[in-house]
């Protein structure tokens, strides 16, 4: 029942944005540095990025896991239950494009896959068909986090640029990002950050569909949300623990 938006600073700023969300918010404290701190713009739009954070896991995780067991409770089908529960998530995801004017990919992905997981379960019948859908999301985000570790663009670098402007300014970010070019241990640390972001994804997206097809139904969405969590926060603790042993820290 987890999101997919789970960002740093902007889920509808940019594709890669939107698709590394708590990366992106973990870089928010933890980039690798480049030189001083621009000053109360940079403290004010990091509270922006947690307020986000925070709406994100409220919007994409607390409503529709509460609508779920609210739905169940009063009487509805496991299947009307998860349906009319995973619907909660598309006035978020709409609200979020209408703001950025931009129309995005992970968001319009995901309300694809809403539909076409309706579309099947009315077919099956099977309100699993519907538990697996997330997992398409987790699914596709890793492969793609480890896709562009073969590219000039690793995710992590992507994903921290604009981060790393609200702390530094533009040209340190320019700074920052150049430092790519020359300095193989910086690679090295990109790289390992981003592989990390992407297996977690990944592995996630795996463990999703063990849950919703071998757990009681009305046990998946509240076990997946908190299996989210801990995968969450295992990455939030290793970038963390990562970024602070090699002194990478903005």
């Amino acid at each position: 029942m987890g999101g997919t938006n789970v960002m740093g600073e902007n889920v509808n700023t940019s594709t890669e944005q939107e698709a590394a969300a708590p990366a992106a918010a973990a870089e928010a404290e933890a980039a690798p540095s480049a030189g001083p701190s621009t000053g109360p713009s940079a403290a004010e739009k990091a509270r922006a990025a947690k307020r986000q954070l925070t709406k994100s896991l409220v919007f994409e995780l607390a409503v529709p896991l509460g609508g779920y067991y609210l739905l169940h409770g009063v009487g509805l089908s496991q299947w009307a239950s998860l349906l009319i529960s995973s619907l909660l998530l598309v006035p978020w995801l709409v609200l979020g494009m209408v703001r950025s004017r931009r129309v995005e990919v992970m968001p319009v992905f995901t309300l694809v896959l809403i539909v076409v997981g309706a579309l099947m379960s009315m077919v099956s019948g099977s309100p699993r068909v519907l538990l697996v859908r997330d997992s398409w999301v987790f699914g596709v985000i890793g492969i793609w986090v480890l896709g562009t570790l073969a590219t000039q663009r690793p995710f992590m670098l992507t994903a921290a640029r604009s981060i790393v402007a609200t702390k530094i300014g533009e040209a340190g970010a320019e700074e920052w990002v150049g430092r790519w070019a020359y300095d193989a241990t910086f690679r090295h640390h990109i790289r390992t950050l981003t592989t990390v972001w992407g297996l977690g994804f990944t592995v996630d997206a795996v463990v999703r569909v063990v849950l919703a097809y071998t757990l009681p139904v009305d046990l998946v969405p509240l076990v997946s949300s908190l299996q989210w969590l801990v995968v969450l926060g295992g990455l939030f603790g290793f970038h963390f623990w990562y970024v602070n042993r090699n002194g990478l820290k903005v």
